[in-house]
């Protein structure tokens, strides 16, 4: 049995004689076994509402010596979720291309039960009303927030990406103010450093929207809209077919909100590149 199973056999095994606070904290820690790992003992707690003496005790309690101890205990039971240890463990064949394309599918229809169309008509609504809008992703994320930025530059001015390239991302926060918002993709294999930025730009007033892959995330305490996109166990590689096709959905439903303004400066664009001559003309 893996030793993630068995955390939450511990758990169990002790939360009728936990209290009310450690049982947030065990409800925190069942809810993000996962992703447990990415966390500092801090971030658990303040996900929690309790103080960090609180989270010790509740470590303790489960047997381990402290919140390290805990940490290392997930460490050795860890799934991990890097394709080269997933390669060795599935070897390099593959599936067959319907099994492949039978997941997307699967993933496609848990984002229609998923996601919720007041969500998306209320991040529409924050991305229509912003000054500015700053898109962020790295690794994994960066795909995504490119393609953010591509389709709502279409309908709206002032989109911008962070991590374009250029290396300055501090000369862009500093131009992060309040009325404007940060779309955030936060996907595994995550970087400490985008929760930075976000911590930047909502500490400056900025509205963060986030698409995320995480049930549980230290991130969406501060968002007004957030959506999941979880990824699902058995591909070398991690599909983001669903997220790809929400971004897709998302873009539509704020053209949707604002038709003329927005086929105006389509029309606008289709005109510099008439002049430009930068297009193939044929299908």
């Amino acid at each position: 049995m893996k030793k993630t199973a068995s955390l939450r056999e511990r758990i169990q095994g002790q939360y009728p004689a936990l209290s009310l606070v450690e049982r947030r904290l065990a409800d925190v820690v069942l809810a993000h076994e996962r992703d447990a790992l990415a966390y500092s003992a801090t971030e658990l707690a303040a996900l929690a509402g309790v103080s960090k003496a609180s989270s010790a005790r509740f470590f303790k309690r489960l047997g381990f010596e402290g919140f390290q101890a805990f940490r290392q205990h997930l460490r050795e039971g860890a799934v991990s979720t890097s394709p080269l240890q997933r390669l060795a463990q599935q070897g390099a064949a593959g599936s067959a291309l319907q099994q492949h394309v039978d997941q997307d599918a699967q993933r496609l229809r848990a984002l229609a039960e998923d996601v919720s169309d007041e969500g998306v008509q209320r991040a529409a609504s924050l991305l229509l009303g912003a000054r500015r809008i700053w898109v962020v992703g790295y690794r994994n994320g960066y795909m995504a927030a490119f393609y953010v930025r591509a389709l709502l530059t279409q309908v709206r001015a002032e989109v911008h990406l962070l991590n374009e390239g250029s290396g300055e991302d501090a000369e862009l926060l500093a131009e992060i103010g309040p009325h404007d918002v940060l779309f955030a993709v936060d996907f595994r294999r995550r970087t400490r450093r985008l929760s930075q930025v976000v911590g930047i730009a909502c500490d400056a007033g900025a509205a963060l929207v986030l698409l995320t892959d995480a049930r549980v995330s230290v991130l969406a305490a501060r968002a007004k809209a957030v959506f999941i996109c979880p990824p699902q166990d058995g591909p070398v590689f991690d599909s983001y077919v669903s997220a790809i096709s929400l971004i897709n959905y998302l873009a539509s439903a704020a053209l949707a909100r604002l038709p003329r303004p927005a086929r105006a400066r389509m029309a606008r664009i289709e005109k510099a590149h008439a002049r430009l001559a930068d297009l193939e003309t044929h299908p």
